[in-house]
């Protein structure tokens, strides 16, 4: 009987102390934690009812420098045209995106201007390739905007390539028990260090609410992606169409591009591409169809995943003043495009 007593009292001073420790780490980073406000253009309606309104978008984010980068999710920002950051304090501040890498789900914002509040802890983006299945980790965001919120679990798992749904190719996540909902995606995931190890990505649910499966990028993959390679960021969404789909569109190839959306005053606007008018929905699957189909960038024809790994590399090598040539299909014609890097 003593021994049980030893071994309770054991448990609750571990728990009292993690609980402590679980706080203290709070109090520190989540000032750098923040809530990401967007809006873009949404479709919605059929027929003579159609239009196009402006859709307000939520998320979650991390700043990761003094001079006003923060970590986010791809889909928080890929085609909004209006983001604003709100940090701890209620601080508001602008912030372009500086690059989005659509199949890791992760992206680069910048604030237009640093904080006011000089004093903000900023945390360190961890090593990602140390953190093992069943350490303990915590993520603060913004669940259906209740800013600030934070929950604890622990790695489940770590998932490479095409392990996990939603077209997240050549990429790593980590697989967590912590609660995730919308408004969470593009938050940090801590370890009890407080170092950044993760983004939060998507949840994998038939209602779209946590029931205890959630994503985080790793933290290795989004710094390569994002700081070490910067790619670009082009305010498209497109999606790669094959096979019965590609017959159904009448495409010259066997496959391609479809732009889903196109964000005002992007790059992608820019160089004149344009997106869907239509909603429809195919075996299930939803999507945006009367936009561009891009058949090649730079004569290279885009027709599988494979083509789309490339591409990435072609873009990759891009520089200030090099021109981009597409090759698009719309409303049943072929048009050419260009369009000069300028930044």
């Amino acid at each position: 009987m003593k021994k049980v007593f030893v071994l309770v009292m054991t448990i609750i001073a571990f728990v009292q102390t993690y609980a402590q420790d679980l706080s203290g780490m709070f109090e520190k980073v989540s000032p750098a934690v923040v809530q990401i406000q967007t809006k873009e253009k949404e479709v919605v309606g059929e027929g003579q009812t159609k239009q196009t309104v402006t859709a307000e978008g939520l998320g979650s984010g991390v700043l990761i420098s003094s001079d006003g980068f923060i970590l986010t999710a791809a889909h928080v920002v890929q085609t909004a045209e209006d983001v604003k950051v709100v940090f701890k304090n209620e601080e508001v501040i602008p912030a372009k995106i500086i690059s989005v890498e659509k199949s890791a789900d992760v992206a680069l914002i910048k604030l237009v201007w640093p904080p006011s509040d000089k004093s903000i802890y900023i945390p360190k983006v961890g090593d990602s390739d140390q953190i093992k299945t069943g350490k303990q980790v915590f993520v603060i965001g913004s669940p259906y905007g209740l800013a600030q919120s934070l929950s604890a679990g622990h790695i489940s798992g770590r998932h490479e390539k095409k392990s996990v749904s939603h077209n997240m190719t050549l990429m790593e996540f980590f697989q967590t028990d912590a609660a995730i909902n919308t408004g969470n995606s593009g938050g940090p995931m801590f370890d009890m260090k407080g170092e950044v190890i993760g983004i939060v990505s998507y949840i994998l649910s038939e209602s779209g609410g946590f029931q205890g499966l959630g994503f985080a990028a790793t933290s290795n993959m989004a710094t390569n992606l994002l700081l070490k390679e910067k790619g670009i960021w082009f305010g498209v969404d497109g999606m790669l169409v094959t096979g019965g789909l590609a017959y159904i569109l009448n495409l010259p190839q066997k496959g391609g591009l479809l732009i889903q959306k196109v964000a005002d005053l992007s790059p992608g606007m820019i160089m004149g591409l344009q997106g869907g008018v239509y909603n429809m929905e195919i075996e299930g699957k939803k999507i945006i169809v009367g936009g561009d189909v891009i058949l090649s960038i730079q004569g290279e024809k885009i027709e599988n995943e494979e083509d789309m790994l490339n591409l990435r590399e072609t873009l990759k090598s891009l520089t200030i003043g090099d021109k981009m040539e597409l090759t698009v299909m719309r409303g049943g014609k072929i048009v050419d495009l260009n369009y000069t890097i300028i930044k």
